[in-house]
């Protein structure tokens, strides 16, 4: 089976907590034999019972080893305790929190896909996941997938402009 077909079943919140950088890196182990179909927290059991279904496998129990099922939770910057210090903006793969430096943060709960990322880059603690608002239903993945191709596309930009502007100084200064 291609990785793409078993991607496409994945929830797409690269949360890394399968063990891989994300969706599609853990697509590829599925699909060469090197990773199970039950690594996937956020997919939990509907997702490996479509991934045992696509394979032609049995399904098994969410590994433990990789995090639990969870109700969907959103994460919440506690606005007394944020100092601002934007650290939890780069590793947010779908641009969900709003801020600049030395300025208070904030969640789009509507964008936010729940992945956790965000809590240990914050320095003093002020970000916790709290349960998702029935209004604010959950992003799906095909939507998790473009705001994560956006926000690579944005820090690969990001990255390109430093190298520019680093070798231009370079060239002034030598």
């Amino acid at each position: 089976m291609d990785a793409a077909s078993i991607e496409a079943l994945l929830p797409q919140t690269q949360c890394t907590r399968c063990g891989y950088e994300g969706c599609r890196p853990y697509s590829e182990a599925i699909a060469r034999g090197e990773a199970g179909i039950n690594q996937c927290p956020p997919g939990g059991a509907r997702t490996i019972e479509a991934l045992a279904a696509l394979l032609g496998r049995e399904p098994l129990p969410l590994n433990p080893a990789n995090g639990i099922e969870q109700p969907e939770r959103v994460a919440f910057i506690d606005e007394e305790r944020c100092i601002g210090c934007a650290r939890c903006l780069p590793p947010c793969p779908v641009d969900a929190i709003l801020g600049a430096s030395r300025l208070m943060h904030t969640v789009l709960a509507g964008d936010c896909n729940g992945c956790e990322l965000c809590i240990p880059a914050c320095p003093v603690d002020c970000i916790t996941m709290i349960p998702r608002e029935p209004a604010s239903p959950p992003p799906t993945p095909r939507e998790n997938r473009a705001r994560y191709d956006a926000h690579l596309a944005r820090t690969a930009t990001r990255r390109e402009a430093r190298a520019q502007l680093l070798a231009a100084r370079k060239r002034e200064a030598g």
